[in-house]
Order: C-alpha cells, then structure tokens, then sequence
C-alpha cells in the first residue's frame, strides 16, 4: 500500500487499524507519478499492482472497492499464480 502522506501519517494510521503490512510513504509523490495513480485531487486511486518477485507488472487493478478489496486481492493473486505463504 502506498499513500502520498508522511511516514509519520502512516505509521498512526497502521497502528490505528491494526495494518499487518507496511504502508509505503510517498510525500513527494514522485513514485505515485511514475505509477500513473496520482489523481488530480493530490491523493493516489485506489488501484492495485500485482508485481512478481522479479519486479514484472502482471496486472493493475483500477477498481479496487475497499468493500472487497481482501478478498479481492487473494482471489487475483491465486488466479495469477502467487505462491501461498
């Protein structure tokens, strides 16, 4: 997960919903550039990247919905091969 606020943002907002995940800090908002996500609004979309162990973009989500986004997530990385951990 990436997000344009600061890291101290990030790590408030982990620890406040209970994040098992690290959340990528972008406050220049150079790499949400790069990856297309940054909306006109200043915030990033909510889209997903599935990226391989070799860095290969294997699909983008463009309608994540918060709704289903968990179990939207497992169901794509099984159908494109991700190993179980």
């Amino acid at each position: 997960m990436a997000s344009v606020d600061t890291l101290e943002l990030n790590t408030a907002f982990a620890e406040e919903h209970q994040a098992g995940f690290p959340i990528l800090a972008d406050p220049s908002k150079e790499m949400s550039s790069e990856y297309g996500v940054l909306g006109g609004s200043g915030m990033n979309n909510r889209w997903t990247y599935y990226i391989d162990i070799d860095g290969t973009v294997l699909k983008i989500d463009k309608d994540t919905n918060p709704s289903t986004a968990g179990r939207d997530l497992t169901d794509n990385m099984d159908a494109l091969g991700f190993p179980k951990v």
